[in-house]
């Protein structure tokens, strides 16, 4: 019996397990070795390998009845997470205030450390959250602020995130100040420009999308904090939507808070996310719920919530295991080609808008796009009504579109069906 692709990523887990297979029988080596051989070289050759990607499709148990082009809000975990979330709560229930609390939490700072080591940092600067929101939350309303004063963010800043500076302007009276910027967006100098533009005397806290959840604009994150670091004005970035989904490291951003959800491309079991804060911001950061002390130094203040399921946390390193299985080059890679086959092929049509940059490190997986003519609202619907297509219909008062997000596990077939489906809605109307 051969090993496949699949099951050869599975061992990397198992490395003792795997091992002993190989061992025992030469030929699952041979075979081994020669799939990876498979998968090395160029990146954007290893997008297109079609016999590789259906591998790790596989992965998932994703409902082929529909296609699921929105992945952006939250995407399906692979059988392997699934299968340690699963394990782990049965675990759990044995008798949880012994098996979850002093066998399982503790297994929380090996994946403190995974994560950490993969983003870049020292394991001390990370919190494992529910979700970036969370993060973000603590970020925002955990610096003293005085009446007056300002902080600074995009119109195109997640709605959760302007709904919590809203309530910090109706609970101490600070002030949010909002600007425009291009869509898309295509020059770093510009952006930078015109956060520069808006800082006031008053400003005391900037946020910003390190990619727009609404087009999947990447923003120049690191040229604005240190913009900013000349005004000694903190900069806390929403990477809700990057933690995973392309490839860079925290040396790329240079930021002091990012807050992301693992949930999203890491493909983590749902409500799970990440904190980061440089360590010497964590004593003077305020904690959402109150830790023991005031004015703690350790990270793990930030994930104070009272009694949480540890199963999830846990079943975090199985998802950065597949992650790595894969590859975040070969990964970016893939999402970029996924994008760019429905795109190009869409904008050969006149009637068809991209809010999206397609240029190299300007956007990834996720793209808006819009049918001129044709409300953004009524195209959605009838891609699910008649196709079983979803996508996210996007109505901002700056633009409008269908906001589109495969992931790995999304076919070329799907893909194509979908640009089938727009191109009869330009044809023939919804």
């Amino acid at each position: 019996m051969g090993l496949d692709r699949r099951q050869f990523l599975g061992t990397i887990a198992k490395p003792a397990a795997a091992a002993s297979m190989l061992i025992s029988n030469p030929t699952l080596m041979a075979n081994a070795f020669s799939k990876i051989r498979k998968t090395s070289g160029d990146s954007k050759s290893v997008a297109k390998d079609e016999s590789y990607w259906r591998e790790i499709q596989q992965g998932y148990t994703a409902d082929r009845g529909i296609i699921n082009l929105n992945n952006g809000g939250v995407s399906p975990s692979p059988s392997v997470v699934q299968e340690a979330l699963k394990r782990h709560l049965d675990f759990s229930n044995t008798s949880p205030a012994y098996t979850m609390w002093r066998i399982l939490e503790p297994q929380k700072e090996t994946v403190r450390r995974r994560l950490a080591r993969f983003f870049g940092s020292d394991a001390e600067e990370i919190a494992i959250t529910r979700n970036a929101s969370e993060g973000l939350q603590i970020c925002q309303n955990g610096f003293d602020l005085e009446p007056g004063d300002e902080v600074l963010t995009t119109t195109q800043d997640y709605g959760r995130m302007i709904s919590t500076f809203k309530q910090r302007e109706c609970r101490d009276g600070i002030v949010m100040k909002q600007f425009k910027i291009p869509v898309p967006a295509e020059n770093d100098n510009e952006i930078v420009r015109l956060f520069e533009k808006n800082i006031t005397p008053k400003t005391k806290m900037i946020l910003m999308c390190h990619m727009i959840n609404i087009t999947g604009q990447i923003l120049p994150v690191k040229k604005v904090v240190r913009m900013a670091r000349k005004y000694d004005i903190p900069v806390i970035v929403d990477g809700a939507h990057t933690f995973a989904h392309f490839d860079f490291t925290l040396e790329d951003l240079d930021c002091d808070y990012y807050a992301t959800s693992l949930h999203k491309w890491l493909s983590a079991p749902f409500g799970t996310g990440m904190l980061y804060v440089r360590k010497n911001k964590i004593a003077d950061l305020w904690p959402m719920q109150a830790p023991g002390e005031c004015g703690k130094g350790d990270i793990r203040k930030f994930e104070e919530i009272g009694t949480h399921p540890c199963p999830n946390k846990i079943a975090i390193g199985d998802a950065l295991t597949f992650h790595q299985g894969i590859g975040s080059k070969n990964k970016e890679a893939r999402l970029v080609y996924l994008r760019d086959r429905w795109a190009k092929r869409l904008l050969k049509n006149d009637r068809i808008r991209l809010h999206t940059s397609l240029k190299p490190g300007l956007g990834c997986a996720i793209a808006t796009v819009e049918i001129k003519g044709i409300d953004t609202s009524d195209v959605a619907k009838h891609l699910w009504d008649k196709y079983r297509i979803f996508v996210v219909g996007i109505k901002h008062p700056e633009f409008e579109g269908c906001r589109v997000t495969p992931h790995v596990y999304t076919t070329i077939e799907e893909i194509d069906r979908f640009s089938d489906a727009m191109e009869s809605i330009i044809k023939n109307g919804v």
